[in-house]
């Protein structure tokens, strides 16, 4: 069994409505930990939710490539991340292993402003993930992986818990997370959704992230990734229970600085 478990909820800000599931879960112990997304309408009401609940140190940036405005300027004009209104609207292949320096300049400058709009707010974030994955496209997710090491928070890794990858995606993760953790330090060691918590047999040890998008089910909590009318609550016990919950700011710094290039 992992020796501990952050159960984290993604989408934070994201609309009131998402800001009322995630403070009720943070309320029941239900999660441990959530990412906030910077350019969303309710991105104001998340951070005094965060102030009125006690919630620092408990909640990350949801860097966000693909949804809505971005907050700086330069990414608004490449195609490649924008349409011509200056939406988000990634047109970046997965298996993209390369970026030009405008694209990562721009990655860099938004990486800031999403920050920087957190810090205004009195929010510093525990830890960075990204909305929809997007750090698992491997240049982006080296863009994130050094910001983290540069403010000295851990970053997710991809998910590498499941049943569905073809030797060749898992070969890409592995290799993805081999370079996230080289340039990132902290991590940690598992990321799975709550579906991969079903059948899958758990690791031995070390600390596991389930990325969870929680959704009210009556009094209780269903779950984005999982059926309509299972409850998040009983898998997670059923799963983990007895395992102890934590956030991403109480993890270990590493003891030597990670090998920069």
């Amino acid at each position: 069994m992992p020796s501990r478990v952050i159960i984290n909820a993604d989408d934070f800000g994201l609309d009131r409505e998402e800001n009322a599931v995630i403070v009720r879960a943070f309320r029941c112990g239900l999660i441990s930990s959530a990412t906030l997304m910077a350019n969303m309408p309710a991105f104001a009401q998340a951070c005094a939710l965060i102030h009125a609940e006690g919630l620092h140190g408990r909640v990350g940036l949801h860097v966000n490539l693909t949804y809505g405005r971005p907050l700086s300027s330069a990414i608004a004009h490449l195609p490649c991340f924008c349409d011509e209104a200056g939406e988000f609207r990634l047109r970046l292949p997965r298996h993209r292993l390369w970026l030009g320096r405008a694209a990562r300049t721009a990655i860099d400058e938004e990486l800031e402003a999403q920050w920087q709009h957190c810090l205004h707010h009195g929010v510093r974030p525990s830890h960075l993930d990204s909305h929809q994955h997007v750090h698992n496209i491997w240049p982006i997710g080296e863009q994130l992986a050094r910001f983290a090491a540069a403010r000295g928070v851990p970053l997710r890794l991809a998910r590498n818990l499941g049943g569905n990858f073809s030797p060749a995606k898992r070969l890409f993760k592995t290799l993805l997370n081999r370079r996230l953790r080289q340039l990132a330090g902290r991590c940690a060691e598992y990321v799975c959704t709550p579906a991969d918590l079903r059948d899958q047999p758990l690791p031995a040890q070390g600390t596991l992230e389930v990325i969870a998008h929680p959704c009210n089910l009556g009094g209780d909590f269903g779950d984005a990734y999982l059926t309509p009318g299972e409850s998040l609550a009983v898998l997670l016990e059923r799963r983990l229970g007895g395992i102890p919950r934590i956030a991403y700011s109480t993890m270990e710094t590493p003891a030597a600085a990670p090998c920069l290039p």
